[in-house]
């Protein structure tokens, strides 16, 4: 599914030239469920984001779906990331101003779906997420762990091939947190491949493979017994 060749991601200012990825080469199969980890500033977000057709690479090659993906430019990439790409963030990324539902249904106005259409989807993933009754509610009336149900039914609302989850459980207390991974492990069973940057071995410990990063590169590999 995906792909990368000697991938390289420098910011340049006036002043300074920062490496954040160093020829990282690296695949993931269609259904993997792979956790990527290393410290702070090693490049995890920004491969993520790349991965994730939010940001292009420096040099080096990213195949996505066997398409090779460097001369796409930002209207290309944005269609293929609504068509293919669900993403989980630490923070929520819940709009205040939008009800459950409302939030949940976005991606798909976005993909100018009919009425009809998006509410059959919002329902099938509320259900899914077990947060159906909470859909007339707004972010602020719902627990920590009910925004991040909410924000994974978003996420999966489209039937998205791959999932980027950013530090799913970063401000969730324990419990909460095992709840998300398990959904997140039960939507990789049903097919949906995942790609997870976290600082918690628990949390790594639900995937199938453990990428290393340090200092932008990749230095180990390993899987998960189960």
């Amino acid at each position: 599914m995906i792909e990368t060749k000697e991938l390289t991601r420098i910011f340049r200012t006036e002043e300074i030239e920062t490496t954040a990825l160093k020829e990282v080469n690296l695949k993931i199969k269609s259904g993997e469920f792979v956790a990527i980890m290393g410290p702070s500033g090693c490049g995890k977000s920004t491969l993520l984001n790349i991965l994730g057709l939010l940001d292009s690479p420096t040099s080096g090659e990213f195949i996505f779906n066997e398409k090779s993906i460097g001369n796409f430019n930002e209207k290309n990439r944005a269609k293929l990331r609504k068509r293919n790409v669900g993403f989980v963030f630490q923070s929520f990324n819940l709009i205040d101003q939008l009800t459950v539902f409302e939030n949940v249904e976005l991606p798909l106005v976005y993909l100018k779906m009919s009425k009809s259409e998006r509410k059959a989807l919002v329902e099938e993933a509320l259900e899914y997420m077990q947060i159906s009754n909470r859909s007339k509610h707004y972010p602020n009336q719902l627990s920590g762990g009910q925004q991040q149900r909410v924000a994974v039914a978003r996420a999966v609302v489209s039937k998205p091939k791959l999932i980027l989850a950013d530090e799913p459980t970063g401000n969730l207390d324990s419990a909460h947190g095992v709840e998300v991974m398990n959904m997140l492990t039960e939507l990789n069973k049903n097919g949906t491949t995942i790609i997870m940057v976290t600082h918690s071995k628990r949390d790594a410990g639900f995937s199938n493979r453990i990428v290393h990063l340090f200092d932008g590169q990749i230095i180990s590999e390993n899987i998960v017994s189960q």
